[in-house]
């Protein structure tokens, strides 16, 4: 780009509406939506990023979980981390998650639920919980069977509101 900033711009078409990322040279992020009417859903700064990143360790990684993934609905990967054992292709777990949950919620409208805010898949060794965090986040948890699925709910609840506090600016 002409200007000198680095400009990173991710697409979710969702009912006409288009969604920009954009990374500024002070290395924040900020997001808009465009379509019916334009609309600015924020600008997270690099602070805000490192107190996720800290969150998602702290209040998952250390509690047992294997891998949590922070991504918008389009499936662009916002924060990640992982135990050091369990190393997946983000990219494209994020992609796929973010239409398995699409998909999800259109089932949902069809039933006649605004949406379903939580998802579960349970395998034999592993398994794999997603919770929307707000409007615009997807937090996915991967987790063996070594760990209760209700503890995994409740770390996520407490990460969830954790991420919003952040969000908002708010401490935490």
């Amino acid at each position: 780009m002409k200007d000198g900033k680095k400009h990173i711009f991710l697409f979710k078409f969702v009912s006409y509406s288009v969604k920009f990322w954009h990374k500024g040279e002070d290395n924040n992020i900020s997001f808009t939506s465009h379509g019916a009417g334009k609309m600015n859903y924020g600008i997270l700064s690099e602070k805000q990023l490192k107190g996720i990143d800290n969150v998602l360790k702290v209040k998952l990684i250390d509690a047992g979980v294997k891998n949590a993934i922070l991504i918008d609905m389009a499936g662009n990967t916002v924060s990640k981390q992982n135990d050091g054992n369990f190393n997946i292709d983000t990219v494209a777990f994020a992609a796929l998650a973010a239409g398995n949950f699409a998909a999800v919620d259109a089932m949902a409208q069809m039933v006649g639920e605004s949406e379903f805010s939580l998802l579960f898949h349970k395998g034999e060794t592993a398994s794999i919980h997603f919770s929307k965090v707000n409007e615009n986040l997807l937090l996915i948890t991967m987790f063996h069977k070594d760990i209760s699925l209700g503890l995994i709910r409740l770390k996520v609840t407490e990460t969830n509101n954790a991420i919003n506090k952040i969000c908002r600016n708010e401490n935490i």
